[in-house]
């Protein structure tokens, strides 16, 4: 059974534009925003069976809702992610304070050191991959490879819309892959193709990439992605998957969508 920390939008809003997606005269609907996130968690709970721990929302950190970016937990080590933005920073102390409170061995990085959590680290039993450019940096990889005790494998991300590694990758339970070339550059498309058979993945066409297709959250047979994808829905039928869509068009103006409002706990 699948864990995942999550946050209410209760104070949900784009107060500054820190990707090319906020833009603060494309105001949130707080209502809409609200009835997503619970649809989300619904069809969470009930129709994937995923169980959620629920972190406090604090006034003024409009973001804590996008858990994803918390940092990473393997088993009872986390360790806690370094925003590259100041707008998202005071976001650190909440997130490492739940993991503290919740009894995980905390491993820091070097405070100079950018690393955005499992939106850019993702990956199968067998090996992991992290975005880096945009948010995390390179040099961060190595050092996670030797807390973690993976092998990591660096993806350079070049289309500033695709900021996260989580916006463009998705990982699947079978070892399949949801993904949009694009958003690599020719370096890591080759890696990737190397790693993941061509029968394996599927190149997200980018009128869906723009709309999250690839963040999506997969708990074993079952993917949870955001509505108005259904080649990317077709695809994951067609290979046994349970596909559910969500609407979550309100996150969407901030950069984010259903796997970005989560974080893997196991």
């Amino acid at each position: 059974m699948s864990r995942l920390l999550v946050c209410p939008p209760d104070y949900f809003s784009i107060d500054y534009e820190i990707n090319p997606w906020m833009r603060r005269s494309n105001m949130v609907d707080p209502q809409a925003a609200v009835e997503q996130w619970h649809r989300l968690m619904e069809v969470l709970e009930r129709d994937v069976g995923a169980v959620l721990e629920r972190m406090t929302p604090v006034r003024g950190l409009p973001d804590l809702v996008f858990t994803a970016n918390a940092g990473v937990v393997v088993g009872h080590r986390a360790v806690p992610s370094h925003f590259r933005y100041a707008e998202r920073q005071p976001e650190e102390a909440h997130f490492e304070g739940w993991f503290r409170e919740h009894g995980y061995e905390i491993v820091m990085l070097d405070a100079d050191m950018y690393f955005e959590g499992a939106g850019d680290l993702l990956g199968f039993a067998d090996g992991w991959f992290g975005g880096y450019r945009q948010r995390s940096e390179f040099r961060a990889f190595p050092i996670l490879s030797e807390i973690f005790e993976r092998e990591i494998l660096p993806l350079e991300l070049v289309d500033g819309r695709f900021y996260h590694l989580d916006t463009c990758f998705c990982p699947l339970s079978g070892g399949e892959l949801l993904y949009y070339p694009a958003a690599f550059d020719q370096y890591a498309q080759s890696a990737i193709a190397e790693r993941i058979p061509a029968t394996h993945w599927f190149a997200v066409p980018e009128a869906e990439a723009l709309k999250f297709a690839c963040n999506a959250i997969c708990v074993g047979k079952h993917v949870v992605l955001p509505a108005g994808c259904p080649e990317t829905m077709k695809w994951l039928g067609a290979r046994g998957y349970e596909p559910h869509e969500v609407p979550l068009d309100e996150f969407m103006k901030s950069g984010g969508s259903a796997k970005c409002l989560t974080l893997a706990l196991d």
